[in-house]
C-alpha cells in the first residue's frame, strides 16, 4: 500500500504585523513551538495508524430468539393494510387450511402484506403455511420463523422499484427456501440469522413470468447445515447479489454455498452455473465472509 501524505510546512512569509514567535524567539518560544510540532507529527502518525487499521464494521452478535407472549390459530389468512403493525410476540401457527407444515407448492400464507405494509415483532410458529406474503414493498422488522413451512416469505409484485425488507430475526428448520423472490425488484436481507436451511435466498428458478432480481444480505449469521446463502438466476435475466458482513458457523469443511448461480427459466429445472464472487452477479470479497 502506498501511502502519500501532504506535510504543511510553517511558512517563511508572515504578515507584517504578525510577532516573532518561532523565528529567533527566547528559549521558551522555541520550546514551546518544538513541543508543538512534536503534537502535530503525533496526531499525523496516529492517523495514518488508524486509516491504515480501518476495515469493515465488525458482524454484530445473534440475537437471542424471543419467546411468545401468546399463541394464535389462523384458519385464514391474516391481510395486512398498509402502514405499521407491531404483533407484540404474538406466535401464529396455521390450523384447518392453514394446517400444513410441509413443501407443498401452493399453500396460502399466515400472513399477506399489502404494498406499504410494515410488520413487527412476529413469530411464526408450526404448522406455518406458506409463512408471509409480501404484495410490493414491505419490511419484516424483527420476525422469527420457528420452523419454517413451504417457505419463510415469499417476495411478489410486479413493480421493479419495489423493495422487500427483512431487519431483524431469525428461521430454523427451512427444509428448501427461506426467502422466496417471485416478482421485480431489491429483495434485502439484514441483521438476520438463519440455522439448519436449504437455501437463505433464492430468486424464483422456474416462474411463468421472470424478471430481473436483485438481493443485498448485510450482516447475516448462517449455521449448518445449510445448502447456499443466496442462489440467483445469472442467466438470462442478469440477477445480482450483493454480500457483506456473513458470518458461517459450524462449516469447518465450507461446504455452504455463498452465492450459487442459476440458469433461470419458465419451465423445467434450473441448471447450475458457477459460484463464488464474479464482480458482477455474485458481488463479493473473501474478507465479507467470515467462518466460525
Amino acid at each position: 500500500m502506498i501511502i502519500r501524505t501532504r506535510c504543511v510546512h510553517e511558512s517563511t512569509h508572515r504578515h507584517p504585523g504578525a510577532p516573532d514567535r518561532f523565528r529567533g524567539g527566547s528559549g521558551d518560544d522555541v520550546m514551546n513551538a518544538n513541543r508543538i510540532r512534536t503534537f502535530l507529527g503525533a496526531g499525523l502518525t496516529l492517523a495514518v495508524a488508524l486509516t491504515l487499521t480501518a476495515g469493515p464494521s465488525p458482524a454484530a452478535a445473534a440475537a437471542s430468539w424471543p419467546t411468545a407472549k401468546r399463541t394464535q390459530k389462523v384458519t385464514a389468512t391474516i391481510k395486512v393494510p398498509a402502514g405499521t403493525k407491531d404483533y407484540d410476540f404474538t406466535r401464529f401457527v396455521g390450523s384447518g387450511a392453514l394446517g400444513g407444515g410441509d413443501q407443498v407448492e401452493g399453500q396460502a400464507p399466515i400472513l399477506e402484506l399489502a404494498d406499504g405494509a410494515t410488520v413487527s415483532n412476529v413469530i411464526i410458529g408450526a404448522p406455518a403455511a406458506d409463512g408471509i406474503h409480501c404484495r410490493g414493498t414491505c419490511t419484516l422488522k424483527n420476525v422469527w420463523w420457528e420452523d419454517v413451512g413451504e417457505d419463510a416469505a415469499t417476495f411478489k409484485g410486479t413493480r421493479a422499484n419495489q423493495t422487500m425488507t427483512i431487519d431483524g430475526g431469525g428461521a430454523r428448520k427451512a427444509a428448501d427456501k427461506v426467502f422466496q423472490h417471485n416478482g421485480p425488484g431489491t429483495f434485502v436481507i439484514k441483521n438476520f440469522q438463519v440455522e439448519n436451511f436449504g437455501k437463505l435466498y433464492r430468486s424464483c428458478g422456474v416462474c411463468k413470468t421472470q424478471y430481473q432480481r436483485h438481493v443485498v444480505v448485510d450482516n447475516v449469521s448462517v449455521k449448518a447445515p445449510g445448502l447456499d446463502v443466496v442462489g440467483i438466476n445469472a442467466t438470462p435475466y442478469g440477477d445480482t447479489a450483493k454480500l457483506t458482513r456473513i458470518t458461517v458457523l459450524g462449516d469447518a469443511a465450507r461446504k455452504i454455498v455463498i452465492c450459487q448461480k442459476f440458469r433461470g427459466t419458465t419451465s423445467g429445472e434450473p441448471a447450475k452455473t458457477g459460484s463464488g464472487p464474479d464482480g458482477r452477479n455474485c458481488v463479493y470479497r473473501a474478507s465479507d465472509v467470515t467462518y466460525k
